[in-house]
């Protein structure tokens, strides 16, 4: 199956053979992200970065992953110096952006920009981020975490806490882990839940879906946890978020009665809702987790866009 000139602005535009095609990909390309082998799949390429909110992670491990294929890149990092300030629509940026790029990559704060963006651009576009909606490369390699850890994607138990309204990351990791089969423990405030329209779509994938509020409940048989970020900036009054700010804290305590093997991994930056003292533990691999952004989206720049491999 192939990726080539495709679009990537959802989990859901991949079948799960596809996202196994990347994760093999991705592996693949570990030796190449680390310097120890040379692509040049991308040699005059460029990969336009369209960033109009703020990323560290994202767009700086595109940016390797570009560079390291052999590419270049052209970058938005600030909106705010842009012809969008002066009245420009992001239609006709993007339009612009494609006769300047082989590929572009766009994160937004509006949910649904990204695909506007494909619409607008007669070249591939990677989705990553548009406000609350989508975030399918992460997923990518929260998955390839996932494989490394535990050897398989199937059968895991995987506990999603914090901000389950507003967390593109898991609206993204939610449907794709239900392709492989695994139970979704939903841990969080009230008001930050998962969308029922949501946790609708994962039970008629066939997923075994429920709530747990407690935290030490939720994690006892738990593989993985997947924390998340309560995301200030997603709330309209500052009020609403200070009620929810702080509700789960994962610390030694939390993970006294984990499994052994327990995953704890985080999408990042992380504002106090896991404890630097899990850093040292075992359980910690969302260090890892930011690592494996450069292979994976390697692999998905080479399959969407690359031509001559390397060494």
């Amino acid at each position: 199956m192939s990726l080539h000139g495709r679009d990537l602005i959802s989990i859901r535009d991949l079948s799960r053979e596809e996202i196994e095609d990347v994760l093999a990909a991705a592996k693949r390309m570990v030796p190449y992200a680390g310097g120890a082998k040379v692509s040049h799949s991308l040699d005059h390429k460029i990969v336009a970065m369209a960033f109009f909110e703020p990323s560290t992670r994202t767009r700086l491990s595109f940016e390797a992953a570009v560079q390291r294929l052999g590419g270049s890149c052209i970058t938005i990092a600030d909106a705010s110096v842009t012809s969008m300030r002066k009245g420009e629509s992001l239609h006709d940026t993007i339009r612009m952006l494609g006769s300047y790029a082989d590929a572009i990559v766009i994160r937004h704060p509006n949910e649904g920009s990204a695909r506007l963006a494909a619409r607008a651009s007669d070249r591939p576009v990677l989705n990553a981020g548009d406000g609350s909606g989508q975030h399918p490369t992460q997923t990518l390699l929260d998955l390839a975490t996932m494989q490394e850890a535990f050897g398989t994607l199937s059968g895991l138990r995987v506990v999603l806490l914090g901000d389950l309204k507003f967390g593109r990351t898991v609206h993204s990791l939610a449907h794709a882990i239900a392709l492989f089969g695994s139970d979704i423990v939903l841990t969080s405030p009230p008001a930050l839940g998962l969308p029922a329209q949501a946790r609708r779509q994962l039970e008629h994938m066939g997923a075994k879906v429920r709530e747990q509020a407690d935290l030490h409940e939720a994690i006892r048989d738990a593989d993985v946890l997947y924390v998340t970020r309560i995301q200030k900036e997603r709330f309209g009054d500052e009020s609403e978020y200070r009620r929810v700010a702080g509700s789960y804290r994962v610390d030694a305590s939390v993970l006294a009665d984990a499994k052994p093997r327990l995953a704890v991994m985080h999408p990042l930056p992380r504002a106090g809702e896991i404890a630097p003292e899990v850093d040292s533990t075992p359980h910690a691999v969302y260090f890892r987790q930011a690592a494996l952004a450069v292979p994976v989206r390697m692999a998905l720049l080479d399959m969407i866009l690359g031509g001559r491999k390397g060494d």
